[in-house]
């Protein structure tokens, strides 16, 4: 958000085109800011609005965060902290990924474990919020949210929708898109087990023709194949059928189900062409 200055004698500043008295402290201005209804702000802002140094900034937002009213997910960033909030030291990572994001001006979306949970696939809440970004960024530690980035270089063909939050929207992977990364991320959420107790739920928000369309966005046919293959073992053939016949027009090569584990496959699907090299146990719901 860019600050327009106004007259310096009058010492005045301007945030979202509202013209008000220029603050007397930083706790003045994050009020100002949360009286309307926005939860974050970058240092050069707080700098502009307030007319101080860079020192005096940072030991302003030292104390604040001392009394637990800002938190700071990254150097430079900061988030307001509502009473409600105080207790467990930040607001959800979900209220803030679009605007830290923006700060990063790196493309992202919710993704893996966090936008199935979106999507109501919960079965067991994420311990951490999962985010896939086009470059690779350091977790997060904040309060008590842990922010994990995946990169995924070939982001920009991912269908994503946007899903209101407490302070706007956010950028959250597709029931499809999510099942196919899911996959693609096997070894990093959890292994095959968890992956397929979760498809199993997230199925139910799968349309069987957006399936296709987010596989065509795929760059290897080697994920759809393992996809198919767990739809299947967990009971969803229905919403797998478009899937196979697009697998089958391309006639692919048959693929390891666990591409990290050693070929030691004790039986091959014909259908996905999927060597079966580790066993699958998906929890029972």
């Amino acid at each position: 958000m860019v600050i327009e200055f106004l007259s310096h004698a009058k010492r005045t500043a301007r945030w979202y085109d509202v013209h008000v008295e220029r603050p007397d402290s930083l706790a003045d201005y994050v009020d100002s800011l949360q009286e309307r209804g926005r939860y974050t702000f970058s240092r050069d802002e707080a700098l502009a609005a307030l007319g101080s140094t860079p020192i005096a900034l940072k030991r302003a937002a030292e104390r604040l965060k001392a009394k637990r009213r800002l938190a700071a997910p990254r150097r430079g960033f900061y988030t307001i902290v509502p009473l409600e909030y105080r207790q467990s030291g930040a607001l959800p990572a979900s209220s803030f990924i679009d605007q830290l994001m923006r700060f990063h001006d790196v493309p992202y979306y919710v993704g893996l474990l966090s936008a199935a949970e979106i999507h109501g696939a919960a079965h067991q809440r994420p311990q951490e919020f999962q985010v896939v970004a086009s470059k690779q960024l350091r977790p997060v530690v904040v309060g008590r949210n842990r922010i994990h980035f995946f990169l995924k270089k070939d982001l920009d063909d991912s269908a994503v929708q946007l899903v209101k939050n407490a302070s706007g929207q956010m950028r959250v992977s597709t029931p499809e898109t999510t099942a196919l990364d899911l996959v693609r991320f096997q070894d990093r959420v959890g292994g095959l087990n968890h992956v397929s107790t979760v498809l199993a739920e997230l199925a139910e928000k799968i349309n069987p023709a957006k399936l296709v369309l987010a596989a065509e966005r795929v760059a290897e046919v080697a994920p759809v194949q393992r996809l198919g293959f767990l739809l299947d073992l967990v009971g969803r053939e229905t919403v797998a059928a478009k899937l196979a016949k697009w697998v089958d027009q391309r006639d692919p090569k048959s693929v390891l189900l666990a591409p990290g584990s050693p070929d030691l496959a004790t039986s091959r699907n014909s259908r996905w062409r999927v060597a079966v090299n580790e066993k699958v146990e998906p929890d029972e719901l």
